[in-house]
Formats: structure tokens, sequence, C-alpha cells
């Protein structure tokens, strides 16, 4: 058997090649949509991926299920389970592709290599886990599992996103409960088995991930906090998976829907042309286009961008940036972009649903664009002392943009609590208008994003770089709960 970990670091997420070498088979797990990156890999493997499975269906990504069964005729291996809760693979019913729906116990094979489907209900109702054997060694016991989003290293899927990402109220204390009740299909797996997650440290599909790629089930018995809340019985259980959970990014709803209902095909990776400082303008100009600039110096950002672009710097956090503040992802989008990673953003973008990349333009050839005469804007850019002095001002409202644990844990008096990744969501009701927003989070990174996002929408904002933790040494710190401090 040779077994192969394939990891998107931005995503923080992790697809899965088992293959049999002897027959020259493979089973991928849970893919990204841009599949080209996989059959080169198996290729260069001696290996052919004829058959892919999907653990559950994906809040955080589009999944390339799909497109291997289009373009390579694939076998699909999907879940039959969560049909009465509404999220089964829709797209893949009544289709002409080869697919087998797996309920619990179900067996499949790949060359020598045995895969025996679990449900594992609770981050979400379908969701399977894959216990694998590797037959071909002489093995009749499991040599792992891959758990999907139920176990990760450290930690457990979190199960309120049909709440949270998807809106589907009143059902993550009930996903909560079947959570606990799918543990035990854990705990009754020998230690020795390997643990391959879906997910690793930075997903928000959790709130403590593990940044250790794999682990195995006798370490995750002795040392996974949210596992151990389970000995506290049930109910101690459910508050603690449900307390203190990120808000998901705005595309997970989308994702969702995407994933179930069906991913439209990519085909080829887009390439979007280079643009010359003079059809940087007419698209700038145009009103159509939203740029979005992945300059890393963000004080320059801040200093002199196109007016409208929104920041999303070309790191770990540019597709949450992009997916948390782009609501349409049908949107013309231009990126201010270094030559060299070009692709790599447009894969990062195809990866949730932005096919409509439609040209990029070089920091120099912006530098060209402001030299011609094309119009700039600026944010100010102020401290966190600056902020101590300005914050009880008539006409100013201090925007915290930290996630609301983080908020609860310290923040400043009357601050506005409202989550970068949910921002379009909280304009309505949370955003001061008329005022002076004095916008910050925990060092100026995701402030930076927020930024640039409401500067967009029309607000008069002040952007603050630095650090929380240096403001809170020196200064009165509120705590509490977004809800006990509006109460």
């Amino acid at each position: 058997m040779l077994f192969r970990q394939y990891n998107d670091p931005k995503l923080a997420q992790y697809a899965y090649l088992v293959g049999c070498q002897k027959t020259g088979e493979a089973l991928l797990i849970d893919p990204l949509r841009d599949i080209d990156q996989y059959v080169a890999a198996a290729e260069r493997e001696g290996l052919t991926i004829t058959a892919v499975a999907e653990t559950h269906i994906h809040a955080d990504f589009l999944s390339g299920a799909r497109e291997f069964a289009d373009r390579h005729g694939a076998k699909l291996y999907l879940s039959a389970e969560g049909e009465d809760e509404g999220w089964p693979s829709a797209w893949a019913k009544g289709s002409d592709y080869d697919v087998t729906f797996l309920r619990d116990g179900d067996t499949f094979a790949i060359g020598n290599i045995d895969i025996t489907a679990v449900h594992t209900p609770g981050h979400t109702p379908e969701h399977l886990s894959y216990v694998v054997v590797d037959r071909g060694s002489g093995a009749t016991t499991p040599i792992g599992i891959a758990t999907g989003d139920f176990v990760f290293v450290g930690d457990l899927g979190r199960p309120d996103l049909l709440e949270q990402a998807a809106g589907m109220h009143g059902v993550q204390e009930d996903s909560a409960r079947t959570l606990f009740q799918s543990l035990p299909k854990f705990r009754e797996l020998q230690d020795y088995l390997q643990v391959w997650p879906a997910h690793g440290a930075g997903s928000t599909c959790g709130k403590a991930l593990g940044a250790v790629p794999t682990t195995t089930v006798g370490y995750e018995k002795l040392y996974n906090a949210s596992l151990a809340a389970a000995d506290g019985g049930e109910e101690t259980f459910v508050d603690a998976i449900l307390d203190g959970q990120p808000e998901p990014q705005m595309y997970f709803a989308r994702m969702k829907r995407d994933n179930r209902d069906g991913v439209p095909l990519l085909g080829t990776l887009p390439t979007p042309p280079a643009l010359t400082a003079k059809e940087l303008a007419a698209k700038a100009d145009a009103g159509e286009t939203l740029v979005v600039d992945t300059r890393l110096d963000r004080s320059g950002f801040m200093a002199k961008h196109i007016p409208g672009a929104l920041y999303a710097p070309m790191n770990k956090s540019f597709n949450t940036v992009v997916g948390s503040l782009v609501v349409d992802e049908t949107t013309p989008i231009v990126l201010v972009i270094e030559a060299g990673h070009v692709e790599e953003a447009v894969r990062d973008l195809v990866r949730i649903g932005y096919d409509n990349v439609v040209g990029y333009a070089t920091p120099d050839t912006l530098e060209r664009y402001v030299e011609d005469g094309g119009e700039t804007a600026s944010i100010p850019e102020i401290t966190f002392e600056d902020l101590a002095r300005r914050k009880d001002e008539d006409g100013t409202a201090v925007v915290d943009v930290r996630f609301a644990s983080e908020y609860a844990g310290g923040h400043v008096p009357g601050a506005v609590n409202a989550s970068y990744t949910r921002l379009p969501d909280y304009e309505t009701d949370r955003i001061p208008s008329g005022k002076t927003l004095l916008v910050h989070c925990a060092s100026g990174a995701r402030s930076a994003a927020a930024s640039a996002f409401l500067a967009r929408e029309g607000y008069d904002v002040a952007y603050v770089n630095g650090a929380f933790g240096d403001y809170a040494e020196d200064h009165e710190v509120a705590t509490g709960s977004r809800e006990t401090v509006e109460a």
C-alpha cells in the first residue's frame, strides 16, 4: 500500500491518496477542486486514481469529486446517510456517474486494500469515516482511519456549522449530542491505528486543532481535550464543544450548498492576463470590477491603493479574507499581485468558488498607474495610543474585528464586536453609521482587511495597526461576551 497526504496550508486541508501498488489503482479521499495536482502526483507514483471518496459535504472548500468523475471516469463513494436531515449529495443522484452510496458498515476495495465506511455524524449528519486494511501486505486488521471532520489532532469537528454557517437554526445542540453519541465508535478502535484527519491547525472546522499532520487513536484518547470533555457526560460535552467556536467564514454557506447541489466543472485552471497600467485604469474606472490587493505591506496599502480595493495579503489568510468579504462569487476580480504568485492565487480562489479572475497587475504596474494620474485612495493608519486618546470622542466608535471569544476575554470598553469573517452580515445591525470607526484586531492583520472592506462600503475608517496585548497592559479593558456588553 502506498499512502500520501496532500496539504493546502491556507485552507489547512488534507486530502489522502491510498494506492495499491500491485494493481496500480488508487483511492483519493476528500480532494480539492483543482484535481490536476493529484493526477500528476499519482502518476509520479505509478498509480491511476480510479476512485474518489468523500467523508462529508464540506463547508470550507469545493470538492473535486465531480471533476474526477467527469474528466477521468473515477468511481465515486459518497454517503447515503443524512438524507432525512436534508444533506444528501443531490448532484450525484440520478447522474450518469459511477456512484456508490455508502451506509455504516459498507465496504469496498481498491486493488488489495479494503475500506469500510463508518457513520460518524455530529459535525454533519451524513459524515463517514473510512477504516483502511492493507490486505495486500497480509494484514487482517486496520492500519488507519480517515476521520474527515470527526476527529482531528487534539480536537473534534465542530457540530454547530449547519446552524452558524448554513443557516439551519436550532440544530447545533442536537448535532453536539449526535457527536457525543458517535464517540464510542472512535474509542472502540485499537490504539495503534493511525488517524488521518481532514484538517489541521488554522481551520475553523474546530477550535483547537493541532499542527501535527497525523496522530493515532491511542494518543487522542489520552490528550484530545474535546474527547476528554465527554468523560464528564453528555451535558458537559455539549457545553464544552459549543463554547468558544470561532465565527465561520461567510463563504461556508455557499460551499455547503454547492457541494450538495453540484460543484461547477472547472476544466483547466484559469489563466488571467497581465494588465497594463492603462488597462488597469479602465478596469478600475468601470466600477464593475473588484480589485483585490495582495501586497504584504499593509501600511503601503493604507497609504495608497485603488479606490474600493479590498486588502487580502498573499499569505495564509488569503482564502479567509476573500471568502469572508466577497459575497458574490461571480464578481469580476482583478488582482494586484506579483507575477510569480498568480497561479497560486488563482488556485486559492477556484478552491472556494471564485472563478472570475479577469486580470492581474503587478505592484510595478500599480506604480505606473499612479504615475499616469490614476486615482488613488488612502485609509488613515493610527496606533493603539491614538485609539486610547480618541475612543471617547463624539462621532467616534471602536470596532473590534476579533472573534467573539477573544473579545470576551478582554476588549476596549464600549467597543463593538464584529468578527471580520462575518462583516457583511454585521453591517446593518452592528456597525455604527455616521461615525469614524477605529478598527482593530489583535495584531493589525485582520483589521487591515476589515478596514479596507468598511471603507469600500462607505464608512469613515481609521485603521489601528498594533498589538492589542500591549494596549491591554497599559489601559483598562472590559470582559464579557458581546451579548453581555450590549445587554
